[in-house]
């Protein structure tokens, strides 16, 4: 077995040039540890529920037209049931060609959104983009479920 005796002049040691990263390592784990125990603190679950909309509704037309998405998803303009696929037709006929018109849109709350979604995208596919949602007006400071049983008011486009 052999060994190097270092007999040099004076105590001096050779100079090491290489990182030595294992104080580096600690550091980085521990701030890991720190962030993996933190992050969970930092988000909060909170139950919220939204209150009913009490603005202003703005005033009607002389003759609304109202498009109603039923809550078997069959779809009525006015009175009158229409097919999917004769929408833009009996649009046309209850505006007059006037794709400016305002559409008034009810939603029974039976329907899911994306089914709603569906039948706003066929809106904008037959070119009526000026949609207005409709709901029932809610007196200030009521629950929802004690909203006013008239007429449906328009919401704020």
């Amino acid at each position: 077995m052999a060994a190097k005796l270092h007999t040099g002049d004076g105590d001096d040691l050779p100079e090491n040039h290489e990182i030595n990263v294992t104080p580096f390592i600690d550091v980085i784990l521990v701030l890991l540890i720190i962030f993996m125990v933190a992050a969970p603190l930092s988000t909060v679950d909170v139950a919220v529920d939204l209150p009913a909309s009490t603005a202003q509704p703005h005033p009607r037309p002389d003759k609304p037209v109202y498009f109603t998405v039923k809550g078997d998803l069959g779809l009525a303009l006015g009175n009158e049931d229409v097919p999917r696929d004769g929408l833009a037709a009996a649009l046309a006929a209850a505006t007059a060609g006037n794709r400016d018109t305002r559409i008034f849109l009810r939603a029974d709350k039976a329907v899911p959104y994306g089914d709603l979604m569906e039948v706003m995208n066929l809106l904008r596919g037959a070119g009526y983009l000026k949609i207005a949602l409709v709901g029932l007006e809610a007196v200030p400071g009521a629950p929802a479920a004690a909203a006013s049983p008239g007429s449906p008011a328009p919401a704020a486009p």
